[in-house]
C-alpha cells in the first residue's frame, strides 16, 4: 500500500486539546447530569455507547479504519467518562490522529489509481453502502474496496459524457480537496466531533456547538444573511440538506428536499459548476451564500437516489427568508360529488410564529400563525366554503403558544398539552382563550406528513384526541422533546477571543392531553396516504438514541362525539376513490419503486449496465406517466424534460378535499329532517 508521504501530503501537524476544552468537558457533564430529562449518569455504560458514536462520526461508512485500529482503541471504550469529567483529552485527539492517518493513505492510494483509466467494461459490483459490515481487517482489503470506489466515481462523470482526461483532473481536484480538508481541521473541530458524539448518545436533539459554530447558528437564526434558507450538514463525504428554512429561497422554489446531497456549487446562470464533495461545510456555506438577488446553482443527489443515477441541477435566487412567505395563507379546492361543487377550504401552515418584538413593543397587529388562520377562516367562509383541511405538511415546528392558541380555534376550551420536566412536574398548557368561540365548527382535516413535528404533532393530536377532526396523511416525525440552549461563555470566562460554544440539551417532553407522548410514535394519521418520504429513513424512531415512547396521567378533557365510525365509512370512501384515481395509483407506484430503489446497497460498475439501467428507468418513468396522462385524457408526452412541474397534482392535498367533502356530505344527510309519507285510505 501506498504512503501518505508518497503523496506528499502533510504529516499530523499534533492536533492536540486545550484547557478550556477539558473545562467544558467539565461543565457539559454537570449540566447533563443535573438539567437532563433522563437524569443521566456518566459512567462505563454511557462512556462504550459514546465510543460508539465518535466512531460513526469519524467513519460512518467504514471506509478507513482498520479492524486493528478498533480493537486498539478498545482500551478508551469504557475511559471516556473520566475524561469528559476530568481528565485529559489526549485519548480523544489519539484515537482523531489515527483517523486522520487512515484517510491521508486513502486518498493516497485513491490518487494512485487515478493514474491509469479504469476499465468500465469489467462486470463487478461496488458497495457503496458499508455501514453495517464488519471493518476491513488489512490495507490489502482496502486497497481492493478504493479501487471500486474510484473507479465507481470515475463512471458516474463518464455516464454524463466527460472524457477520462477530464474525468481525471475532476478527480484529483476532489481527492485533494479531501486531503486540504483534513489538513485544515483545528482542536475545536476534534474537541466539537467528540463532544457531539457525546451528546447524541443523550438522545438525537442535544448537542454541542463549537464558538466559530456558534456564531454561525446566531447568524442563521438571526436571518441576517442572504442565502437559500436551508440548514446543512455533512454527511460521509457529501453536504447534506437538513431543513428548508419556510419562507426562504428554497422553500419558495420545492425543488429541494431534505436529505438531498449537494455535489456541485456554481456561480450565476452560466458559472463553471464547482465540485465540493469532501469539502468542509462552512466553505461550501460560503459559496453558496452571496448578495441578495444574485444566482446560485447547485448540483444535487435527490434523497434516497443511487449514486450517480439522478443527479439534478437546479437554480435559486439568494435572498432573505421573508416573513410573509412564512406566513399562513389558503386557497379553495372544488370537488365535483353527487351533481354539484363542494368548495373546500385550504389553509397551509408553514410554522408556527409570532412576531415577539413587536408584541413586546405594544403592537396589537403583531404577526402570529393564529390570527392569520383565524382571518382566514373568516375570508374562507365568507366565500362559502363546505370544509376545511389544515395542511400542516413539512411544519417542522415553532412556537408552543401559537400551537396552544390554534387549536383553541377548534375546540371550545381546555387543556391541549402536557409538559413534564426533568424533575417529574407536569404542567398543563390551556387554549389560551377559552372564553372566544370557536373560528371554525364545520368539517375538518389535518393534514401531515413525516417532516409535521413538534408543535405541528401538539396541534395535531390535540385535533385527534378531542375527536374534531379527522387526521390523514403520514405518521409524523415523532420530535415530542424540548430543548434548552447554554450559552458557555455565561458560566466559563473566556480566554481572549477564543469563548466556549454553546449546549444544547433535553430538559423534557410533551404529552398528549391522553396520556401518551407524541415522542418516538408521533401521531398516527386516521386515514393513511402514500407519501415519497421514506419513514424507515427519517424521523424520530430512526435513531438509536431516540427517547421512548411512554405515558402520564390523563388530563381532564371533554371530547366530542367518537369519530369511529364516520372513520371507518371515509376509509372506504376514500378506499375506493382511489382505486380510479389515476393520479393516487401513479403516486403509489412512484413510491413503491423509490422504496426499491433505496433497498439497494451495491452498485455495478460496468458502464453498459448502468446506461441501460437508466435508461430502463427513465423509460418506466416515461411510460408510467405516460399511462396517467392517458387516464386523465390528456396528451401523451415524447420525453420527461417535455414535463411542466405545474402539471404535477398534489395526490395528497386532493385527497384530503375528497375525505373533507364525505364530510361535509355526512352532515348534510345528517340535517335532512326524516320525510314523512301521508297515506291516503
Amino acid at each position: 500500500m501506498l504512503s501518505a508521504a508518497s503523496e506528499g501530503i502533510a504529516a499530523d501537524d499534533a492536533l492536540h486539546p486545550e484547557r478550556r476544552h477539558e473545562d467544558i468537558g467539565e461543565l457539559v457533564t454537570t449540566f447533563v447530569e443535573k438539567s437532563h430529562y433522563s437524569h443521566i449518569i456518566v459512567n462505563d455504560d454511557l462512556s462504550s455507547r459514546v465510543m460508539d458514536h465518535f466512531l460513526d462520526e469519524l467513519d460512518h461508512n467504514r471506509m478507513y479504519l482498520l479492524a486493528s485500529d478498533i480493537d486498539f482503541f478498545e482500551k478508551y471504550r469504557y475511559r471516556l467518562d473520566d475524561i469528559v469529567r476530568s481528565e485529559p483529552l489526549d485519548p480523544v485527539f489519539d484515537m482523531f490522529s489515527v483517523y486522520r492517518t487512515r484517510v491521508r493513505e486513502r486518498f493516497a492510494v485513491a490518487l494512485h489509481y487515478l493514474e491509469s483509466e479504469p476499465d468500465l467494461t469489467v462486470d463487478e459490483d461496488y458497495q457503496f453502502d458499508r455501514e453495517e459490515v464488519e471493518w476491513a481487517k488489512t490495507t490489502a482489503e482496502l486497497d481492493e474496496l478504493w479501487r471500486k470506489r474510484v473507479k465507481h466515481d470515475a463512471l458516474n462523470l463518464a455516464l454524463t459524457d466527460k472524457p477520462w482526461d477530464d474525468s481525471q483532473e475532476v478527480l484529483q481536484k476532489r481527492y485533494r480537496q479531501y486531503l486540504k480538508r483534513m489538513d485544515q481541521i483545528k482542536n475545536d473541530d476534534v474537541f466539537e466531533t467528540f463532544m457531539n458524539a457525546f451528546a447524541r448518545t443523550l438522545d438525537p436533539h442535544s448537542s454541542y456547538l463549537s464558538p466559530r459554530n456558534s456564531e454561525e447558528y446566531r447568524i442563521q437564526m438571526s436571518l441576517s444573511y442572504f442565502g437559500i434558507g436551508a440548514s446543512l450538514q455533512t454527511e460521509d463525504d457529501y453536504v447534506q440538506i437538513v431543513s428548508i428554512i419556510p419562507g426562504g429561497p428554497a422553500s419558495i422554489d420545492g425543488s429541494l428536499a431534505p436529505k438531498d446531497r449537494i455535489t456541485g456549487v456554481a456561480q450565476g446562470t452560466d458559472g463553471v459548476m464547482t465540485d465540493v464533495i469532501g469539502w468542509r461545510l462552512d466553505d461550501v456555506v460560503d459559496l453558496i451564500r452571496g448578495e441578495a438577488d444574485t444566482v446560485v446553482r447547485l448540483q444535487i443527489i435527490p434523497a434516497g437516489a443511487l449514486p450517480g443515477h439522478n443527479d439534478k441541477e437546479i437554480s435559486l435566487t439568494r435572498g432573505q427568508v421573508k416573513l410573509e412567505e412564512q406566513a399562513a395563507k389558503s386557497q379553495i379546492i372544488t370537488v365535483p360529488r353527487d351533481g354539484r361543487d363542494w368548495n373546500i377550504g385550504v389553509i397551509e401552515v408553514p410554522s408556527f410564529y409570532r412576531d415577539y418584538r413587536a408584541l413586546s413593543n405594544g403592537d396589537k397587529n403583531y404577526t402570529s400563525t393564529t390570527k392569520d388562520v383565524r382571518r382566514l377562516i373568516s375570508e374562507l367562509e365568507e366565500q362559502g366554503i363546505d370544509g376545511l383541511v389544515m395542511d400542516l405538511r413539512d411544519n417542522g415546528g415553532g412556537h408552543l403558544t401559537e400551537a396552544t392558541a390554534l387549536s383553541g380555534l377548534f375546540i371550545d376550551n381546555g387543556p391541549v398539552v402536557q409538559l413534564k420536566n426533568a424533575n417529574g412536574r407536569i404542567n398543563r398548557l390551556d387554549d389560551p382563550n377559552p372564553v372566544a368561540h370557536v373560528a371554525y365548527n364545520g368539517p375538518l382535516a389535518v393534514l401531515i406528513n413525516r417532516f409535521s413535528a413538534s408543535a405541528s404533532e401538539i396541534f395535531a393530536a390535540a385535533i385527534q384526541d378531542y375527536e374534531r377532526g379527522v387526521i390523514v396523511g403520514q405518521e409524523t416525525f415523532g420530535k415530542g422533546t424540548v430543548q434548552n440552549l447554554y450559552s458557555l461563555d455565561q458560566y466559563l470566562q473566556p480566554e481572549g477571543d477564543d469563548g466556549y460554544g454553546q449546549l444544547t440539551l433535553t430538559i423534557g417532553k410533551y404529552y398528549r392531553v391522553t396520556g401518551e407522548s407524541t415522542q418516538h410514535r408521533g401521531v398516527s394519521p386516521d386515514i393513511n396516504l402514500p407519501s415519497p418520504i421514506d419513514a424507515e429513513l427519517i424521523g424520530e424512531s430512526v435513531r438509536d438514541s431516540a427517547l421512548p415512547w411512554d405515558t402520564i396521567p390523563t388530563s381532564r378533557f371533554r371530547a366530542g362525539e367518537p369519530l369511529d365510525r364516520t372513520i371507518d365509512s371515509l376509509t372506504a370512501s376514500h378506499s375506493e376513490r382511489a382505486k380510479n384515481d389515476p393520479n393516487y395509483q401513479y403516486l403509489a407506484q412512484f413510491v413503491e419503486d423509490d422504496r426499491q430503489t433505496r433497498a439497494q446497497k451495491t452498485i455495478s460498475l460496468n458502464i453498459d449496465t448502468r446506461r441501460k439501467q437508466r435508461e430502463a428507468n427513465m423509460a418506466k418513468a416515461l411510460q408510467r406517466e405516460n399511462e396517467r396522462r392517458a387516464a386523465l385524457g390528456l396528451d401523451a408526452i415524447a420525453s420527461l424534460e417535455e414535463l411542466n412541474e405545474d402539471e404535477r397534482p398534489d395526490v395528497q392535498l386532493d385527497q384530503a378535499a375528497g375525505i373533507v367533502t364525505d364530510l361535509a356530505l355526512m352532515r348534510e344527510v345528517q340535517r335532512i329532517p326524516a320525510q314523512t309519507v301521508q297515506v291516503t285510505p
